[in-house]
């Protein structure tokens, strides 16, 4: 054989040798670098041993048992990803109750939301809530998201597109998922879209965030969630702005609105708005309140048989502090015109105002008072009765009366653990239409302690 053919052969057979006992080597490598890592981290830093480990990939690139190019791809691959997921938080909470009706009547309880008579005598998981989000930075370009997830018996209030109903219709529920913006034009115009919550209300889903465990009447009038665009602007230090447009006044994620007799348009859009003013530090006591207007307008996704006009809501809701320290007083009114009722179809109305009280009584106490009254066509909260009514030269069964309803709730919340609220509440709820609107009476009083975990 010749020299150059003896030559070329050992540079193959080398090369062979070299590709089959690359992987024990990278073995070896990683069982080195765990020993360095967990006996000598304090003498060698994570980029020093990144670099001993990156020597053999360009060694085995050489040999051509790896690419470098798919070496590259993957570590920038992973360091996108893990930067994605070190700006997103994880938070949520585990809220539960136990709630008890004095007396032996077992009807409904009308004006409830979420403590009705399915959850008295004894106690409940009422929901379980995970947010995932990556919130918006103060970057002219900023760009994130976020994903409200809710399980248990209260997501049932959401109408999502996994919740259709059935025996585990309250299972699951998609309460907000959107992606956020912001375009750099005046002071940053802050953009969603996806499902979001509604613009009105002075009380939220989250029970955590009220100052009662119960819901006023006004949150039951009010939607509760929109599949659209949302933009908000920051006029100036006390003024901020919002307008949205959605595909239907509330109801199913991605729903569609469709007026009764008329073919479905792509126009059917429904339009909401907000103010909110903050009152600055030169007012004295009162700065930091806040004063909140907002309006919805448009049609439900499932429109009742008849119903043709849409349904507009208005709200105006504020938030003072007082020069007593610790107490600040609050103030909201609902009104709702033609919603969806069964009883009286058409034009219907209804109204809710309700007042509040917050007095920090101590570090660990705060005492939280509300009164509430509404009034409303018959069929907004229950059927007062109906009576036959000529109209025409034809007779319809029309509402005789209209349901009206007094609340007042007192809350004592304790914070003894860190991240656990537990509330003590009582509440009474009278019918003044006259009707006995909790089945056989006019009156209903219940007591709950909620208790409520956040992380």
């Amino acid at each position: 054989m010749s020299q150059s053919k003896k030559t070329c052969c050992q540079g193959v057979l080398f090369f062979l040798l070299f590709a089959a006992i690359a992987p024990f080597l990278v073995c070896e490598v990683n069982w080195f670098c765990f020993v360095i890592t967990h006996k000598n981290a304090q003498h060698t830093s994570p980029e020093e041993l990144k670099m001993k480990v990156n020597k053999w990939t360009l060694a085995l690139a050489t040999a051509g048992v790896v690419s470098i190019g798919s070496v590259v791809q993957a570590e920038e691959a992973q360091h996108q990803v893990l930067t994605a997921l070190s700006s997103t938080t994880l938070s949520g909470y585990v809220d539960t109750s136990a709630s008890w009706r004095i007396g032996k009547n077992a009807g409904p309880i009308q004006g409830r939301t979420f403590d009705g008579a399915d959850k008295q005598d004894g106690f409940n998981l009422n929901v379980v809530k995970l947010t995932l989000e990556k919130p918006l930075d103060e970057g002219q370009w900023s760009a994130g998201y976020k994903a409200d997830l809710v399980f248990g018996p209260d997501a049932n209030y959401y109408q999502s597109l996994l919740n259709g109903g059935g025996a585990d219709a309250g299972a699951f529920a998609v309460k907000q998922a959107y992606a956020a913006f912001r375009a750099p034009v005046g002071n940053g115009i802050d953009f969603k879209m996806g499902v979001f919550d509604t613009l009105l209300g002075y009380e939220v889903f989250e029970s955590g965030n009220n100052p009662n465990f119960s819901r006023s009447y006004g949150y039951a009038l009010e939607p509760t969630q929109h599949t659209g665009a949302l933009a908000s602007y920051h006029l100036n230090d006390m003024i901020s702005i919002s307008a949205g447009i959605a595909n239907t006044y509330t109801g199913a994620i991605n729903g569609r609105a469709s007026r009764t007799g008329r073919t479905a348009s792509q126009s059917e859009k429904t339009y909401m708005g907000s103010l909110t003013v903050t009152l600055p530090e030169n007012l004295g006591f009162l700065a930091g309140s806040t004063i909140y207007a907002g309006v919805a307008d448009g049609l439900n996704s499932g429109e009742i048989a008849g119903h043709k006009t849409d349904t507009t809501s208005y709200y105006v809701g504020q938030t003072l502090n007082t020069p007593v320290t610790g107490l600040s007083v609050g103030a909201a009114f609902d009104y709702r015109q033609d919603g969806a009722n069964t009883v009286t179809v058409g034009d219907n109305w209804a109204f809710a105002l309700a007042g509040y009280a917050s007095y920090q009584a101590s570090e660990k106490l705060k005492l939280n008072a509300r009164g509430d009254w509404t009034q409303g066509s018959d069929g907004t909260f229950y059927n007062g009765g109906a009576v036959t009514k000529l109209v025409g030269l034809s007779t319809v069964n029309a509402s005789d009366k209209q349901n009206e309803l007094l609340g007042v709730t007192l809350t004592a919340d304790y914070s003894l653990w860190s991240n656990l609220i537990t509330r003590l509440e009582g509440r009474w709820d009278r019918a003044l239409s006259g009707d006995q609107a909790f089945s056989s009476d006019n009156n209903v009083l219940t007591v709950a302690l909620n208790a409520i975990y956040k992380f």
